[in-house]
């Protein structure tokens, strides 16, 4: 066991030291606000984000997760054609103008619901997933309190005001990461300028930071006159995913600058690198009765560890292994464990696994090699 000081660039991501929500230079105009980490969850900065407050059209996040969830399993696929019914059809606000009986494929309608923000397409999507419209709000705040969504009751799949019809800021961040698990989504959110029908209904995306923000990937706006003016806005730079969510900001204009606002705190505060450990670092382990002599190892997969790039430096890691280990062994079974401080204190630590199966040798073999010892040396 060692402990060097090392400044590397990571695969994975640095998680904080110490929380910075309540510090955080930032002064926005919105009621409520959330800037998360997606990979680790990480909340950066918060203001009110537990307040339980009407959400607009960023409720067809959920809507959108729940038909990537049914892509994923087969339910249908992406060229089914989707009827729209005369419910789905009166809906009013932000729509694509469906008309009753009237069909369009699932491909078209996510980038309808994504792009236009159409109210009509998500309520005929979410009737084509689950049969009818209420039984697919079901599935919404069942799949809501699965993410830990405690602030949310959903009433409707599109976000029109209704009684009763909540979410957070937490919560939208909550969402957001969970649908960025599926980056199929981000080729409907990065949509700037699209059409329908063959080209005849032109599109522009409601969300202007995927034109206007470096590294925009969506994910979705949201307006009413009882909501306000909300977002959660993702961007990915340099490999780090960041969502900022703003909830009741007076205009539009000051929706997004809160969101950039908060996406610049983050990205200017907290860094990614390439590698944490070394490869010389990991040198083979010796194995005892294995029909191989030594195992590669390295760092457990899907590992994130995030910091505030000031504390990059200072970094250092205790590398923890044993002098060898017994077969058999199975791919990505631990072996050891690293553990990174920064300022004296553990900010994580990584499992170090086995990269390949080895099997215990037999006693035949292990006969051979005694006899090999014994009359070759070797």
């Amino acid at each position: 066991m060692k402990k060097l000081l090392s400044l590397f660039l990571c695969i994975c991501f640095f998680v904080p030291v110490l929380p910075v929500s309540a510090e955080a230079p930032l002064e926005l105009s919105a009621k409520s606000a959330l800037l998360m980490e997606s990979s680790t969850g990480k909340i950066l900065f918060e203001k009110a984000s537990h307040e339980a407050l009407p959400p607009a059209s960023v409720t067809k996040i959920m809507t959108m997760l729940l038909v990537m969830e049914a892509l994923d399993c087969g339910q249908y696929t992406l060229d089914d054609l989707v009827p729209v019914s005369a419910h789905a059809a009166s809906m009013g606000g932000s729509q694509v103008f469906l008309e009753e009986n009237e069909q369009m494929s699932v491909h078209d309608m996510l980038k309808a619901v994504a792009v236009a923000s159409g109210n009509d397409a998500a309520v005929a999507l979410a009737e084509f997933t689950a049969g009818s419209h209420q039984g697919f709000v079901d599935k919404m705040n069942q799949r809501a309190k699965e993410l830990g969504m405690n602030d949310t009751n959903f009433i409707n799949c599109n976000g029109l005001d209704e009684a009763g019809h909540v979410t957070s800021a937490n919560d939208i961040a909550l969402m957001s990461r969970e649908i960025m698990r599926h980056p199929k989504i981000f080729e409907y959110t990065t949509i700037w300028m699209d059409s329908l029908r063959n080209g005849s209904f032109g599109l522009v995306n409601t969300n202007k930071l995927v034109r206007f923000y470096q590294g925009a990937t969506g994910l979705k706006t949201g307006s009413t006159s009882v909501a306000g003016f909300c977002i959660s806005a993702t961007a990915k730079r340099d490999n780090m995913d960041l969502i900022a969510v703003v909830m009741g900001a007076p205009t539009s204009k000051e929706r997004f600058a809160d969101a950039t606002k908060m996406l610049d705190y983050g990205f200017a505060n907290y860094g990614i690198c390439s590698s944490l450990v070394k490869d010389d670092e990991l040198a083979p382990l010796t194995v005892k009765k294995g029909i191989e002599d030594t195992v590669e190892i390295g760092l457990a997969e899907g590992f994130s560890l995030l910091m505030e790039k000031s504390k990059i430096a200072n970094m250092e890691k205790t590398i923890s292994l044993p002098d060898h280990v017994g077969a058999p062994i199975h791919k990505n079974h631990k072996v050891g464990y690293v553990e990174f401080f920064s300022e004296g204190k553990s900010v994580g630590k990584c499992d170090i696994v086995a990269k390949k199966d080895i099997k215990a040798e037999n006693p035949w073999g292990m006969m051979k090699r005694i006899a090999s010892y014994y009359f070759h040396g070797k």
